[in-house]
């Protein structure tokens, strides 16, 4: 099969095109013919060499989470799904013509979502609900303000306090204000104005997706006793404010949560915009369109 391999840590060139071993299943895998894999900001870390630590690369690896396609074959103990069924997980080594995944974190793509489309969703839809309905906990009537909310993690953690029963004040960026007006928020609030941020009463949780100063700035914001909970670790001056507790949330594959956020992409409650649409052999070009940030997937086509 064809697959973007790196066979060392570097720039976005040392992705390459070209021939790869294909998968070999294990009892209780399916072979997956992708259809797409979603390009993430953890894809570019692992790359570089930035996440070995917690997330090492075999090398010659294959780089990807997000997958969506058809099952080809099935391996030994599986059940439930059938050759022919479309799919969509959060799997490992996407950035491929094929894919073994795990039969058990495999979702079905309802009628109604893209097949290419749904690669878009598993890991930054799982990320932003959990954040709220695991690391938060959110209950109803409380007031949450979800940082980065224009983007894809950031929009998902929305859908999920509003459907919890949240309050939700959406914080983006001047420029991003118009964009946030249809992410279903009570209130939308700019981090880059200090006036409007001055006037924004302190909050039961911070739901953060952001890095830096805006994650330090957004410290202020929670009420004593209440949460600071982030996908981007704890801020540097967390430990200045002793009365709010910090959660350093990392989310996980769980197979409900992504039923639960597909379903909502299916009923137009949730919508993950779509940047753009790339052959595999420009996972170089998507790795750097990636680094120099912009809202919406990017996502790799075989």
């Amino acid at each position: 099969m064809k697959a973007s391999v790196i066979h060392e840590y570097g720039g976005p060139e040392v992705l390459k095109y070209e021939e790869y071993t294909d998968p070999i299943l294990q009892a209780g895998e399916v072979l997956v013919r992708v259809a797409a894999a979603g390009v993430n900001p953890i894809d570019t870390l692992i790359r570089s060499g930035q996440a070995q630590a917690r997330d090492p690369v075999q090398f010659p690896g294959v780089l990807g989470w997000d997958v969506s396609g058809t099952v080809e074959k099935l391996g030994a103990a599986v059940e439930g799904l059938s050759i022919g069924d479309q799919v969509l997980a959060w799997a490992d080594h996407t950035y491929a013509e094929l894919c073994a995944v795990k039969a058990e974190l495999l979702a079905r793509v309802p009628q109604g979502v893209s097949l290419v489309d749904a690669a878009a969703l598993p890991l930054v839809t799982m990320t932003g609900s959990q954040l709220i309905l695991v690391g938060v906990d959110v209950k109803p009537g409380q007031t949450v303000l979800v940082s980065g909310a224009v983007g894809s993690v950031g929009r998902s953690a929305v859908f999920a306090a509003k459907d919890r029963g949240a309050v939700v004040v959406a914080a983006v960026l001047k420029r991003q204000l118009d964009s946030a007006k249809n992410l279903g928020a009570d209130r939308v609030v700019a981090l880059d104005d200090p006036a409007g941020m001055a006037e924004l009463q302190p909050v039961d949780v911070v739901a953060n997706t952001l890095r830096g100063k805006a994650a330090e700035d957004l410290m202020g914001k929670v009420k004593q006793g209440g949460i600071f909970a982030s996908v981007t670790g704890a801020p540097a001056n967390a430990a200045s404010y002793s009365g709010v507790r910090t959660v350093a949330f990392r989310s996980k594959q769980d197979t409900r949560n992504l039923e639960y956020t597909v379903e909502a992409v299916r009923a137009g409650r949730l919508t993950i915009p779509i940047r753009s649409k790339l052959p595999l052999r420009s996972a170089a070009d998507a790795h750097a369109a990636v680094a120099k940030g912009g809202a919406g997937k990017i996502l790799l086509l075989p």
